[in-house]
């Protein structure tokens, strides 16, 4: 997993003069730890996904690596006991191995793997299970597609998923036929759907999701729901395995409705499909109770705002008493799960830039059980990370700290959590790692409560007689999102390069409430630009930073507030603003998410208020800017397209503003998704800062 070269240290050469004889001993002695290089990215690990087996004894993960030679992700299968001991591999070599789901007897193991990278073909991702005892492992299917959202049937002789399921379009016209071994041009591509391209997927076939059932010894599965829509996981077996839960807009304008999905039951038998919920609201993560007389799932009322609060809903099995479960939570929850006597569920949420695991009863009494899950981006301290439950309630978790990425850890009822792995130990023991603060501040316009954390540079100590450091501030996407209490390997070589690196949690992030996210409803960007100043000026006034050299960045909704403020303030000595939008007009019709876009993030669509638009584009502030800008984004993304950069570029060219545009080859939206991409940003970013650092 690791390069040889982590493991060398320095030797010495002592000489010893024993009478007439100089004898050499060859002595370790322990290198003083570096800091943290771009290189190094290629030899962080993380953890994800950790399925703990139905006794709660033995957790089965996904560890995650990266190859400096292929510049790709690797994940294959491990597993450790609860008690730490047998930590060991499942799977090996450069392989893409994930989802690992045990039967409900704990004797075998499902998982998709698409197999070893040096297979001459790749035909997408397959199934297989895995004998535990024996560790036989036998490949179940032979699919034309990838599957997804995996789920035993309860008497663990079935097993579920979604795949896609191509329809042939109507034909348009005849087009003419080419003379034999003529060297034509490619046909040309109609396109007719709403949907019709995805970032990091580009444009997407004709096809829909459907649910499949296939028996646990493998042959062939049978499609059991029907229509011209899209059916999603995570699925559900009813207790009788009789029926299906899953999710689904049926209605005749469904790809209009961004979030609209309702529940449903689809028969495995006869393929009926019965609706649970028909409300308009987005009812999602449907998951039926041990003794199936009670069906929980997560929605919210929908009023068109950007982003809302998930509840947790219950009703029985029939769908009769639908109620909201009274949480006092001002929070929104992720990923149910029932515990083993279906008086409660497990559930994950944010609160205030850490992530929670929790048990919420029916009543709504939640009991916190551990904290700061996460760390499955390693790039930048965003929310992430998942669980699971045994039978005696014991949860695996992936957990972090802005010194690890994921790590695989345990909490048993009554007791603190527990870590079981250390995945990066033997790079970090050679690496300084720059310390990281957590404060709050008040912001200059309404002194609303602002939380941020400052990484400092390695070495350094705070205090009167110390030199002020460069800052960069660095401004999370989303918006609404949040960035907290986590691993960050940008941040981490920000530090090593002799910064101070401050990320903030301004009004609109996710993990305050309702309210907090609400405040830039309609009105992004706005009063978050007073909260980041408000944070800069809060690190100047602890005599950390530098207010001479201040610098400033962000990707996707942190690159449109780094353009926003360079159109507000002339303080930052250089800007660069990766994969934003300069122009929310042009952005609405050209981004693959349009349809949630002008419903949600705008009161009406661009040609009905085009002055609404304009006033919240950073393209409208351009005649102020004065700010050295450089702009980065991934020619292949489709969420802000790289006419949005184009854009702000060319009018700063026009007006002579020192800037310049990197683009990205065959990277999407997500730019690092290439680990050498994650270095090579870091690189222009931090080459364009010392250009103009004094």
């Amino acid at each position: 997993m690791k390069s040889a070269l982590s493991s060398i240290r320095r030797i010495v050469v002592v000489l010893l003069l024993v009478g007439n004889v100089t004898r050499i001993l060859l002595a370790a002695e322990p290198v003083a730890p570096s800091v943290l290089t771009a290189e190094d990215v290629f030899e962080l690990e993380f953890a994800t996904d950790p399925q703990i087996s139905p006794d709660g004894q033995l957790i089965v993960y996904v560890r995650n690596s990266f190859d400096s030679l292929t510049d790709r992700q690797y994940s294959t299968l491990w597993s450790v006991r609860t008690d730490g001991s047998e930590h060991r591999p499942l799977t090996t070599g450069n392989r893409h191995d994930g989802a690992p789901r045990w039967s409900p007897d704990g004797l075998k193991l499902l998982y998709v793997s698409k197999g070893d990278e040096s297979e001459e073909v790749d035909s997408g991702a397959e199934l297989f299970c895995r004998w535990m005892d024996s560790g036989q492992t036998a490949q179940l299917t032979r699919l034309p597609k990838s599957p997804s959202g995996l789920a035993w049937s309860r008497d663990g002789k079935q097993i579920a998923f979604t795949m896609l399921v191509p329809f042939d379009r109507p034909k348009l016209a005849k087009l003419p036929t080419s003379p034999e071994n003529a060297k034509w041009a490619k046909p040309p591509i109609l396109i007719e759907r709403v949907k019709y391209r995805y970032d990091g997927k580009g444009y997407l076939e004709d096809a829909y999701q459907h649910v499949f059932v296939l028996s646990a010894d493998g042959g062939t599965p049978r499609q059991i729901s029907r229509g011209n829509f899209d059916f999603e996981g995570p699925l559900s077996w009813t207790v009788d395995d009789a029926s299906i839960l899953c999710t689904s807009n049926m209605q005749p304008n469904w790809e209009l409705e961004p979030r609209r999905s309702d529940l449903f039951a689809i028969n495995v038998a006869t393929s009926e499909q019965t609706a649970l919920t028909d409300n308009g609201d987005p009812d999602h993560a449907p998951t039926v109770s041990p003794d199936g007389k009670r069906i929980a799932w997560l929605s919210f009322v929908d009023r068109k705002i950007g982003s809302q609060l998930d509840r947790l809903y219950v009703m029985n099995s029939d769908g009769s008493d639908k109620r909201v479960v009274p949480l006092k939570l001002d929070r929104s929850l992720q990923s149910p799960v029932w515990n083993s006597t279906s008086d409660a569920l497990f559930v994950q949420y944010d609160d205030q830039g850490h992530t929670k695991l929790a048990r919420v009863t029916l009543s709504g009494e939640l009991t916190d059980i551990a904290t700061d899950v996460g760390g499955t981006t390693i790039g930048l301290p965003y929310q992430s990370g998942s669980f699971s439950a045994s039978d005696s309630g014991v949860l695996a978790f992936t957990a972090t700290d802005p010194l690890r990425p994921a790590d695989v850890a345990i909490v048993e009822p009554g007791k603190p959590s527990r870590m079981l792995t250390s995945l990066n130990a033997d790079l970090f023991e050679q690496r300084s790692l720059g310390a990281v603060t957590e404060f709050w501040f008040e912001s200059s316009h309404d002194q609303q409560k602002i939380q941020a954390w400052l990484v400092l540079p390695p070495g350094y100590k705070p205090g009167q007689d110390a030199p002020k450091l460069p800052l960069i501030l660095e401004i999370h996407g989303g918006p609404f999102a949040n960035y907290g209490w986590r691993f960050a390997a940008e941040m981490q070589l920000y530090a090593a390069a002799g910064y101070a690196g401050l990320y903030v949690n301004p009004r609109g992030s996710t993990s305050y409430g309702q309210k907090f996210v609400e405040e830039i409803h309609h009105a992004y960007p706005g009063h978050d630009y007073d909260d980041l100043m408000s944070g800069v000026d809060e690190v100047i006034k602890q005599g950390i930073a530098d207010s001479e050299n201040l610098f400033v960045t962000g990707g996707s909704g942190g690159g449109i507030l780094t353009a926003w403020i360079v159109g507000k303030t002339d303080r930052f000595k250089a800007a660069v603003s990766a994969k934003p939008v300069i122009n929310w007009y042009s952005l609405a019709l050209t981004t693959d998410i349009y349809p949630y876009l002008c419903q949600y993030l705008f009161s009406d669509y661009p040609w009905n208020v085009p002055n609404e638009y304009l006033a919240r584009s950073p393209i409208s502030l351009v005649g102020n800017v004065t700010t050295p800008t450089m702009l980065l984004t991934g020619e292949n993304d489709h969420r802000t397209p790289i006419s949005e950069s184009e854009q702000f570029y060319q009018a700063l060219k026009l007006r002579g503003v020192d800037s310049a545009m990197v683009r990205v080859p065959d990277a999407s939206h997500a730019i690092v998704a290439r680990p050498s991409n994650l270095g090579n940003k870091l690189a222009y970013v931090l080459g364009w800062f010392e250009r103009y650092r004094k």
